[in-house]
């Protein structure tokens, strides 16, 4: 399995410094899964651009499914009033879809942007699938930033989590905000969410696994984890009892399976990992994760051998199969395939 492209922080860094310097360019993409920090960062331009009062004068917002190249431009002519910047919002506009004469309009435009303006294209429901070989990707690296808003690294997030949890009247160690963020995921705007739940129910000063576990909402995935962490313990009663809870509260089986097929791959390159002595930092670059939950799986695959490993993927093929291609009941596929890997 190839590793996962890794990814470039360089521009985030390129705006978080033109901000401080109030430097801020004239053409921007925002894009990524990290839409906390894109809202975040939206924000600020905002704020710096756009003096209290003056936003219905200087601000623009254009919806791409019904925006043209024309409107954009047009959009972006309007000279400032009581400010000095002009700031264009076009959200969803695809770029790279866009029909041959609205690219070039655009290549035109963007060729000779006014120093006024400030025009953001923000790639929210849509992807943003640039090719490098076109037009349009060599006037944006020429003209503008392509700003991409990744998920965090585990030692930032942590770092951010404490201080959220601060903000709230709480504290936090190091290995149960890593904890913390294994169980309820990396995305800032979950992750905001639950620290304020948390911090709201938590009669404590300092946050516990325990405060965690009774007020957080686990991600499914985290769930599995545990389920199958438990499986290679041979805890199989509490393994069964965890598969029972999402069943019972009506998570899909295919969604379970789902997870528990990429956990089981995991656990498979884990193993792997281990006879050939790569370490957890090597696991955790290949699948692109966090340290943390890296090093639980090659702990977890300190118990099985790659015989038991390998077995347990045919059947979670097998199970994925048959809930495809038959008429069983998908919750009886999904128990029987718990149950064969707890005993089989």
């Amino acid at each position: 399995m190839a590793a996962k492209p890794k990814v470039d922080y360089r521009s985030l860094r390129t705006l978080k410094t033109q901000l401080k310097e109030e430097k801020l360019g004239r053409l921007y993409v925002f894009h990524g899964e990290e839409t906390y920090l894109r809202e975040y960062y939206l924000d600020r331009v905002q704020k710096q651009l756009l003096p209290p009062g003056t936003e219905a004068f200087n601000f623009k917002l254009l919806e791409g499914k019904e925006t043209s190249a024309r409107d954009i431009t047009a959009a972006a002519d309007c000279l400032p009033m009581m400010a000095a910047r002009t700031l264009v919002l076009v959200r969803d506009y695809d770029l790279f879809k866009a029909g041959e004469e609205e690219r070039k309009i655009l290549l035109n435009y963007f060729a000779d942007l006014p120093e006024y303006l400030c025009l953001i294209f923000l790639f929210d429901t849509i992807p943003y699938k640039p090719d490098a070989r076109t037009k349009m990707a060599g006037a944006l690296k020429e003209h503008g930033l392509v700003v991409e808003f990744p998920r965090q690294q585990q030692n930032d997030l942590v770092d951010w989590i404490i201080r959220r949890f601060k903000a709230t009247g709480h504290s936090i160690d190091t290995e149960t905000a890593r904890y913390f963020l294994f169980l309820c995921g990396d995305l800032m705007h979950n992750l905001a969410g639950e620290i304020g739940k948390i911090g709201a129910y938590a009669k404590a000063e300092r946050i516990t696994r325990q405060d965690i576990d009774a007020l957080a909402t686990p991600q499914l995935d985290a769930v599995v984890f545990q389920l199958t962490d438990n499986l290679s313990a041979k805890n199989y009663d509490k393994a069964l009892g965890i598969l029972a809870d999402l069943l019972h509260m009506q998570e899909s089986p295919q969604n379970i399976l789902g997870a528990l097929g990429k956990y089981l791959r995991q656990l498979y390159a884990a193993r792997v990992a281990l006879e050939t002595r790569r370490t957890a930092d090597d696991l955790a670059a290949l699948w692109g994760m966090h340290p943390y939950p890296a090093g639980k799986l090659m702990a977890a695959a300190r118990r099985v051998d790659l015989p038991r490993c390998r077995a347990a993927l045919e059947r979670a093929a097998q199970a994925d199969l048959t809930m495809k291609s038959t008429g069983a009941d998908p919750g009886q596929v999904l128990t029987d395939l718990v149950l064969s890997l707890a005993y089989g």
